[in-house]
């Protein structure tokens, strides 16, 4: 019987997303189910969440939960990771008020900038100890990653950790795909599309269909159409504004995306902050509305209230499949470049699709960006680089010199209050993050 462990399971919400993916499938549906999480409260809400889930669609898998990490890897044929580590508090919160003070304002902060440099330090190690348990427990088991920041994630999990097969999953290429099929009123089922770049800096190289008497209709043109009729939903007003200077659609949000680079986010200019209808501290929004939300569906769910399942656009259940019976899918996976795109640095993380079959994850070579994708990318993979370096060496001025070369950061600060930001942020993280000197 299939064992899939969740590690991370207190992040409810998402483990009832992909739980309910998981045991809709037969082959699945009595598989071992082991949750596992620190807070011992949260793990609870989500054994009974995941016993209400499994009720909602007919399965009977076995539940187990726990808070010893080995414990639930034991014998595991997939893991997934959902955490987050330090939380929203003081983790998230920590991330955003300290940059404030400096000038700094940020959306997300969970991929890149200030925050993601951060979240990355006090993430990746902890995946490195899971991969690293992996290796002694269950080391033919395959690791689906879901934790941002994604690429310095999986960059770290390559290098420290390479003998234990894993993938980085994300939504936003088979998400933004469904957006644009919106906006160009075309059915999302006639679409075929090639993606390939960087997590969160992935671009549609082809974004076509396939009409009645064969032929290929190139779709960009009524994208490209979309944005000249200033029919762009105002929530997407930068992801377009790239769009008309690069050539090609990015996969990531435009509130995500405009705190990768340098031109939105600027305190010199605050009108681009209305005209690209950007949400500065959203994250912190975001959780506050979910922490709120949350304590509600919790009371009535410990009240006996029933729970709805659907199904997901998330990649996790497909991959199980496709291992387990060998009937083929394709998705975009992160994974070690080594080749698959020519002009990036062959040690990054890249996104690029993905064969999975009986035989594993089996990335795509994809061959060479176009030249202006790759500079743009190779922006954000030095701000990865160095913060990767960083876990490796242990040195605070690597962690500073990710910091300087991060777009957005550099374009709002100067050198010596970037050395100071870092500094008070480190000092902010005590006990959250590796020793650096």
């Amino acid at each position: 019987m299939t064992k899939i462990a969740m590690i991370g399971a207190g992040s409810t919400v998402f483990m009832k997303n992909l739980l309910g993916d998981i045991l809709q499938e037969p082959l699945l549906a009595q598989s071992t189910i082991a949750l596992m999480d620190i807070d011992e409260h949260r793990l609870e809400t989500s054994r009974l969440v995941a016993s209400k889930v499994a009720e909602a669609v007919g399965a009977s898998p076995t539940i187990e939960a726990y808070s010893d990490r080995r414990r639930a890897l034991e014998g595991a044929d997939y893991v997934v990771l959902m955490i987050q580590v330090a939380g929203y508090k003081p983790g998230t919160v920590t991330d955003f008020e300290i940059p404030k003070k400096y000038g700094l304002r940020q959306t997300i902060a969970d991929t890149l900038g200030i925050g993601g440099i951060m979240r990355g330090l006090r993430t990746a190690p902890v995946l490195v100890g899971i991969a690293r348990d992996m290796a002694e427990v269950c080391p033919n088991a395959l690791m689906l990653q879901y934790v941002n920041p994604m690429a310095m994630n999986c960059w770290a999990l390559s290098r420290f950790v390479p003998e234990i097969r894993t993938v980085g999953l994300c939504h936003s290429v088979q998400g933004t795909s469904k957006e644009l099929a919106e906006d160009i009123g075309v059915p999302i089922d006639e679409i075929r599309y090639l993606c390939a770049g960087i997590n969160h800096m992935s671009f549609y190289l082809k974004f076509e269909r396939r009409l009645p008497d064969g032929s290929i209709e190139d779709l960009y043109p009524r994208i490209r159409q979309v944005y000249q009729e200033g029919r762009a939903p105002d929530w997407n007003r930068v992801r377009y504004e790239v769009m008309k200077h690069f050539g090609y659609f990015v996969t990531e949000s435009s509130e995500h995306f405009s705190e990768y680079v340098p031109w939105f986010i600027k305190r010199n200019r605050p009108e681009l902050i209305e005209q690209f209808n950007i949400p500065l501290d959203e994250y912190i929004r975001r959780c506050e509305v979910q922490l709120s939300t949350w304590n509600e569906q919790e009371k009535q769910l410990v009240a006996g209230g029933g729970i709805e399942v659907k199904r997901t656009h998330e990649y996790a259940a497909r991959i199980i499949m496709a291992e387990l019976t060998g009937e083929a899918t394709v998705i975009n996976g992160n994974v070690r470049n080594d080749g698959l795109i020519d002009n990036l640095p062959a040690d990054a993380c890249v996104e690029v699709p993905c064969l999975v079959d009986h035989n594993g994850i089996q990335p795509i070579r994809v061959g060479k960006l176009p030249i202006e994708l790759a500079s743009l990318m190779q922006t954000n993979i030095n701000v990865q680089a160095l913060t990767v370096e960083a876990l490796a060496t242990g040195r605070r001025d690597h962690v500073k010199q990710a910091a300087m070369l991060d777009p957005h950061t550099a374009a709002e600060l100067p050198l010596e209050d970037i050395s100071r930001l870092v500094d008070d942020l480190i000092d902010a993280h005590e006990g959250w993050l590796p020793m650096l000197n």
